[in-house]
């Protein structure tokens, strides 16, 4: 896999070649957050197996294509399914579609994730604005030569995730009836799920919630300098704070609860973006 502006640019021109929406806003979504694909208006779908460049998702309820299209009169483009660096890709292979969204005209990306809470105030099914991360995966989807072209070497990482979108996002869900939660979400490298100890630890340097992906794809778009907004949903309580085992088959039931009030947010934001 390279990462190379012209690998960027042929994925590129094979998407163009494919639909002729220019998309605004870029989607990636979570663990059984895929439904949002159903909502989309004039769409194209694509396969990322035919995607020149694109690595393939090998996970359960990551279904492996990417859509454009429009929702609510606003141009889109939405992978269904992401990369995940325990499946075996380099971080800049996983964040390499937030480049190709770049290319194709990209400016603001709503990313989401089904996360374990490790605030103990949270619940199962709350939904969390991202207000920051914590790179816990000892990598960096920049290492290596840096290309002028893509972004600078040392970008600026203090506002990673737009106030302004937070800001939309809180108002949105107020108008909606229902609180969001914000708070920090710490990305480590899975796929075993934390130990209680760990997650001691993350709660004291100061995590909300965790999760396997987003942070690589957040790094990535602000170096190219996409505005970000980012929605964790809290899909069960992190190990050690009840008295129970973790299993993917909760989060996509808890994903499936809430899916009503995570599509009302994501599709009464999305326009304002």
């Amino acid at each position: 896999m390279t990462n190379s502006n012209q690998a960027i640019k042929e994925a590129a021109a094979y998407i163009n070649s494919k639909s002729n929406i220019i998309p605004e806003v870029g989607l990636i979504l979570g663990s059984g957050l895929g439904i949002l694909a159903e909502l989309i208006e004039n769409g194209v779908t694509i396969s990322y197996q035919d995607i020149p460049h694109f690595p393939v998702s090998t996970v359960e309820g990551h279904e492996g294509e990417l859509l454009l299209g429009t929702i609510k009169g606003r141009a889109v483009v939405m992978m269904k399914g992401r990369f995940h660096m325990y499946e075996g890709y380099g971080p800049e292979t996983t964040a390499f579609p937030v480049r190709v969204m770049n290319e194709l005209g990209v400016k603001s990306l709503l990313v989401t994730n089904a996360a374990g809470g490790v605030n103990t105030t949270y619940e199962p099914g709350d939904l969390m604005l991202i207000s920051d991360h914590l790179n816990m995966t000892g990598t960096n989807p920049l290492i290596g030569p840096n290309d002028a072209d893509l972004g600078v070497r040392f970008p600026d990482m203090s506002q990673a995730y737009s106030r302004r979108l937070r800001a939309l996002a809180k108002e949105t869900a107020q108008s909606r009836g229902f609180d969001v939660q914000e708070g920090v979400y710490a990305g480590l490298l899975g796929p075993t799920y934390e130990t209680p100890a760990e997650i001691v630890m993350l709660r004291a340097i100061g995590a909300d919630a965790v999760g396997m992906s987003t942070v690589s794809e957040v790094i990535v778009a602000r170096h190219a300098g996409l505005e970000v907004l980012g929605i964790s949903c809290i899909s069960n309580m992190a190990a050690g704070i009840l008295d129970q085992p973790l299993s993917h088959g909760e989060v996509m039931e808890t994903t499936e609860r809430v899916r009503e009030k995570f599509l009302g947010l994501v599709l009464d934001v999305i326009p304002q973006m």
